[in-house]
């Protein structure tokens, strides 16, 4: 039995996404650690992927003018990375590499096909003239002439394996519609040549290959709609120079009058494979999805819709499928249990109904749709069952049914219900006891409450909101329209609490908040509750019992505050410190400040945003960052007091950040001129008062070392002249 598990977004594939893979996706590979994934751009970029966090730990990009031309690869023996651009040129360099010019480079003598990195074997270089080296063969002498062993053949797909402790490496060509399998051991240098045999009216689209005692098994997705297996023994006895390699029939991709048009398949086990196309029935629009298979019962375990669209490409690391959809790269987990008749007719007894969350994406569907998700489940649950089960077997999935359907059937009913119904409705399905899928009802509800906010602009239920963001575990995935619709309405508090408690905000969203925190006026900070934890230690807070009246709309939304909202320059207020010093913000906007610090970034991804800032408010940004950086030097341990308050090292990040994005325009304002020189002669204070330590770390050592080794019991005064 097979099923599809929770899905999420690991990045964005256009310009907008912050990954730089406008140009589309040529690649993903395993990376050195098994949480980690290697995206290869079709363009001139590489970036290292953390898939459990879905945030870069690393992007790599060549010169403009150069293209990578095969996948970048990790050596997984060495944690190096390998990439080839314009055909030839190899690129190796580790995690700390920062500039590609800069690391090794050799060029080669012919064309690079691929690069296969094994676990245990190391990387092996396949040429496009079908020629093979290990990569430290070819390290000896990069310019060494590779043999060309195919004529007119173009290569369709590789793959390699370790067998017997030996790489063995097989590949596909194609000649004027005949296809033809290579097999090449590298230990032994032998060569192995097959003509595929010819399907009549149909081609193959896609390979894919595994080795097991001693027998690559060949799965080759046809154009007929069909997977065929070819078996090929690695022990050859016979020295015929070509031979024809018949095939058997696996699967037929049909189902229901259904067939599914393949673009890419993988094996899962020795009994599934997933493949991922369109599905057309007759007289309907064909959809694509993502689909599992029995091959020994022949049927179809699971189908996931993907309305967005998708390159054709897929991917399968760690029970993890990949797949763009959309503009985003999306990550499905999946399991797969040993196969049984009853397991791939969907009658095992103990087997449950899908969970809603392992199939919805609450971002994307319509009250409508949430209600065809939730009957379409529970269609599945009732085929499932036997049309012969007992009566009390029936009224145990009856009385298992409302919970699925009643989310989306409540939604549904809910849509016109007025502002007080319908959120104690949605309190009171909060309220019931956890579920399963009771993240995805989370999500379910935030999505609810967003949409009646988009379609009813003077509807904002902040308290609702604020509440379930402080006492549920969420992320940015999970509900990524809710800070959007924070940012439109201006609301700094719940902006607040997000970035301190979502763990993969995407970068455009950080910048797009911090702007909104530095372009709000202190007067309207002063009337809204936000969270000043992280500064009360450190800054005198006074309060203004000022009485402010303020029409009452909806939920406590008041559009009235947007007249006072915007700073028009940068703020002219100073206020004290505990310690008689100035901060250049006030306390509320310093906390919200804070937050932004406190969230999870990659520089190469912020940066671009960053850079977008507009000079006041960056000068303003660097003075309260430079205000951070003194108070944080005064301490002994460089830390802040309070709770949640930033680091010397998130402050010390975002000083570079920020200084790398407006260096040249910092240069030119005159206000920010003395800024600038007080930083610098505040940091050559630091770093000559470090260097006057570090003259004397190896006598405070050796007076350690001295103290450890005199033990004196008595009382004595000793004089030691440091030189």
């Amino acid at each position: 039995m097979a099923a599809l598990c929770e899905s999420f977004t690991l990045c964005g594939l256009g310009p907008s996404g912050g990954v730089g893979l406008g140009g589309g996706l040529l690649a993903l590979e395993p990376g050195p650690d098994p949480d980690h994934v290697l995206l290869t751009d079709r363009g001139r970029t590489a970036t290292l992927f953390k898939v459990s966090d879905q945030k870069p730990l690393g992007c790599w990009s060549v010169k403009h003018g150069q293209i990578i031309t095969c996948p970048v690869v990790c050596n997984f023996e060495t944690h190096e990375y390998i990439a080839v651009h314009d055909d030839k040129v190899l690129r190796i360099w580790k995690n700390k590499d920062i500039n590609l010019d800069k690391v090794f480079k050799a060029t080669l003598s012919a064309d690079v096909y691929r690069i296969h990195s094994l676990p245990n074997g190391g990387p092996v270089v396949l040429f496009k003239g079908g020629g093979v080296r290990t990569l430290d063969v070819l390290l000896e002498a990069p310019q060494q002439e590779i043999e060309n062993i195919i004529t007119d053949e173009v290569i369709k797909w590789s793959e390699a394996f370790m067998e017997s402790q030996q790489p063995v490496l097989i590949f596909a060509t194609e000649k004027d519609g005949e296809f033809f399998v290579y097999i090449r051991k590298l230990k032994v240098n032998s060569l192995h040549k097959y003509k595929l045999e010819q399907q009549e009216l149909s081609k193959p689209l896609n390979f894919t290959a595994y080795i097991k005692n001693q027998t690559i098994t060949l799965l080759c997705l046809y154009s007929n709609d069909s997977v065929y297996k070819v078996l090929i023994p690695l022990q050859q006895n016979t020295e015929e120079e070509e031979q024809i390699l018949s095939k058997s029939l696996l699967l037929n991709l049909s189902v229901s009058g259904s067939v599914l048009k393949g673009t890419s398949f993988v094996v899962l086990d020795k009994d599934h494979i997933a493949v991922l196309g369109s599905l057309a029935a007759s007289g309907e629009e064909s959809k694509e999805c993502l689909t599992i298979w029995n091959t020994k019962f022949q049927t179809l375990q699971t189908s996931k819709e993907l309305p967005l669209g998708t390159s054709g490409q897929l991917w399968c690391y760690e029970e993890k499928f990949f797949f763009t959809h959309g503009k985003v790269l999306t990550v499905i987990m999946y399991k797969c249990e040993t196969s049984s008749l009853a397991a791939a007719v969907g009658k095992l007894k103990d087997s449950q109904t899908p969970e809603v969350s392992s199939f919805v994406n609450w971002n994307t569907l319509g009250d409508e749709e949430l209600v065809v998700s939730f009957q379409s489940q529970q269609s599945v649950a009732l085929k499932s069952e036997s049309r012969m089960a007992l009566r009390s077997k029936r009224t145990t999935v009856a009385k298992a049914q409302p919970d699925t359907v009643s989310v989306g059937q409540l939604l549904l009913n809910l849509k016109d219900a007025s502002t007080t119904a319908f959120e104690d409705e949605l309190r009171q399905l909060m309220s019931k006891a956890q579920t399963p899928d009771f993240q995805a009802t989370i999500g379910c509800v935030i999505t609810a409450l967003i949409n009646r906010c988009k379609t009813n602009p003077k509807y904002y239920p902040r308290n609702f909101l604020l509440q379930i963001v402080q006492t549920r575990d969420l992320s940015y995935s999970l509900c990524p329209d809710l800070m959007a619709v924070a940012l439109e309405k201006k609301d700094v508090h719940l902006l607040q609490i997000c970035l301190q408690r979502f763990p993969d905000i995407p970068e455009e969203i950080t910048y797009a908040c911090l702007k909104v925190f530095l372009s709000i006026s202190e007067a309207y900070l002063q009337r809204i509750d936000v969270n000043l934890e992280s500064v009360i230690c450190y800054i005198d807070i006074e309060f203004n019992n000022k009485e402010v009246k303020t029409e009452i709309v909806e939920n406590g939304f008041n559009a009235e505050l947007e007249q006072d909202i915007w700073d028009t320059n940068t703020t002219k207020e100073i206020h004290r410190t505990a310690d008689g010093e100035f901060c250049p913000v006030g306390p509320q906007k310093a906390a919200l400040l804070n937050a932004v610090l406190h969230s999870a970034y990659s520089e190469t991804f912020l940066l671009p945003h960053l850079k977008n800032l507009p000079a006041q408010q960056a000068v303003l940004f660097l003075r309260y960052l430079y205000y951070l950086y003194v108070k944080c030097s005064e301490k002994i341990n460089t830390t802040l007091p309070g709770i949640c308050s930033p680091s010397i090292n998130q402050v010390m990040d975002w000083m570079c950040l920020l200084l790398d994005a407006h260096f040249t325009v910092m240069v030119m304002l005159p206000e920010a001129k003395e800024l600038l020189s007080n930083l610098h002669k505040f940091v050559r204070a630091q770093v000559r008062f470090y260097s006057e330590l570090n003259k004397i770390e190896g006598s405070l050592r050796e007076l350690q070392r001295l103290h450890h080794q005199k033990d004196s019991q008595t009382y004595s005064i000793e004089v030691l002249e440091l030189i």
